[in-house]
């Protein structure tokens, strides 16, 4: 038995306004959209999430997460010069101590998204 991988469920009340985001903004795909449902799959490269209205069953006020969304790239600083002027910035590129060269944002729904880049 194997786990194969983890694709991220964003909850959101604006799944399509997050879908316009990430396909607009960060250079996402839309791979497959339900109105109906209020359930988007995205992708870029190697990274997939889906964005969601949650179920009767959850309880759901408002989006919330208590860490950060984490994606490594191969480029760092050219994500952080397409992005910098156009989203909600949490903290500018930096490069730290541990090896990597990140920089952080808001997604539209307050979502924290990493960029990082490991140094040589």
């Amino acid at each position: 038995m194997a786990l194969k991988s983890l694709t991220p469920m964003l909850y959101s009340e604006q799944v399509k306004e997050t879908v316009e985001f990430y396909t607009g903004v960060l250079g996402f795909t839309c791979n497959n959209y339900m109105d109906d449902w209020s359930w988007a799959s995205l992708a870029c490269d190697d990274v997939e999430i889906m964005v969601a209205l949650p179920n009767a069953h959850l309880p759901f006020e408002k989006p919330a997460f208590t860490g950060s969304f984490y994606i490594n790239t191969d480029n760092a600083a050219g994500i952080w010069e397409a992005l910098k002027d156009k989203v909600r910035i949490c903290y500018p590129l930096e490069t730290f101590d541990y090896g990597m060269r990140e920089f952080a944002i808001y997604d539209n729904n307050g979502y924290i998204i990493q960029f990082g880049e490991e140094l040589e």
